[in-house]
C-alpha cells in the first residue's frame, strides 16, 4: 500500500518554479531634449511673424513707393504744398466714433475711400463752415476722379450742428458726419505747431492711414494739386467706391 502511494506520488508533475517578472526599460528624456521643444516653437512663432511682417511690407510698398515719387524725389523737387505725413498714422481700429444718433460706427468701416476730414465742434462757427466749404468745393473741383474721395466732419464735442450747417453739407454728395471724444481723436490725429487741430483740414489714403496735413489757411489750388497728385500717384491700386 505503502509502495503504491510512494510511486503514485513520485510519478505526480512537480509544479513549476515562478518566472521572474519582466520591464521594459525607457529611456528618460534629457534636459536638451526637453528644452528644444519649447524652442522650437519659440522658432516657429517667430519665423510667421516675418513672414507676417514681409507680407505687409509688400502690400503697402506700392503705397509708400508711390508717396515717396510724387512728393519727395521728384526730378523738379519737392513740390507738395501741405505737409506729408511719414511714417503714416493708421486709423485705430478701436477709435470711439459715432453717428448723430448715438450709434456706434465701426472706425475701419471708413477705409477703401480718400477721406477729407474736417474736425470741428457741432455749434461750427465760421472757421468751421469755411472749411467745410472748402472741403466740398476741393472734392468737386477734382472732375471724375471725386468719385474716389469722401467728405468726412469729424464732431469732436457734444453740440448739436445747426439745421442750415446740415443742409449745406448735404448738397451734392453728402459728407459722413461722426462724433469723436477730443482726447481719442488727438491720440490720431494731431496740428502743426503753433494751431489747433480744428485749424487743419486732414487727408487719408484709402488704407485708413492719415498721410497729410493741410495748413492752416490753404491757398485752394495749390490744395487741389496735392490732391491731384495723390490721385494720380494711386491710380495703379485704388479705384472708386469702398
Amino acid at each position: 500500500m505503502s509502495g503504491s502511494n510512494s510511486s503514485a506520488h513520485g510519478s505526480a508533475a512537480a509544479p513549476e518554479a515562478p518566472s521572474p517578472l519582466s520591464f521594459t526599460v525607457h529611456s528618460m528624456p534629457s534636459a536638451s531634449d526637453m528644452v528644444s521643444e519649447p524652442e522650437g516653437a519659440a522658432r516657429r512663432t517667430s519665423s510667421g511673424r516675418l513672414k507676417m511682417l514681409l507680407v505687409l511690407l509688400i502690400c503697402a510698398a506700392p503705397v509708400v513707393a508711390s508717396y515717396f515719387t510724387y512728393f519727395v524725389i521728384r526730378p523738379e523737387g519737392r513740390t507738395n504744398y501741405s505737409d506729408l505725413i511719414l511714417p503714416v498714422r493708421p486709423i485705430p481700429a478701436d477709435l470711439p466714433l459715432t453717428d448723430l444718433q448715438g450709434k456706434s460706427v465701426n472706425a475701419l468701416a471708413l477705409k477703401d475711400q480718400w477721406l477729407v476730414i474736417v474736425v470741428g465742434g457741432g455749434a461750427c462757427d465760421a472757421e468751421c463752415e469755411k472749411r467745410l466749404w472748402l472741403q466740398r468745393q476741393l472734392r468737386e473741383t477734382l472732375g471724375r476722379e471725386k468719385e474716389r474721395v469722401d467728405k468726412v466732419w469729424l464732431i469732436d464735442d457734444n453740440a448739436t450742428p445747426r439745421a442750415e450747417t446740415m443742409k449745406a453739407i448735404e448738397t451734392g454728395t453728402p459728407a459722413t458726419v461722426l462724433r469723436v471724444p477730443a482726447a481719442a481723436l488727438a491720440q490720431w490725429l494731431s496740428p502743426a505747431t503753433g494751431h489747433t487741430l480744428e485749424q487743419h483740414l486732414y487727408v487719408v489714403d484709402p488704407m485708413g492711414n492719415w498721410m497729410m496735413r493741410v495748413p492752416a489757411e490753404p491757398i485752394p489750388a495749390k490744395l487741389k494739386g496735392d490732391m491731384e497728385k495723390l490721385l494720380r500717384a494711386s491710380s495703379s491700386w485704388d479705384t472708386p467706391g469702398r
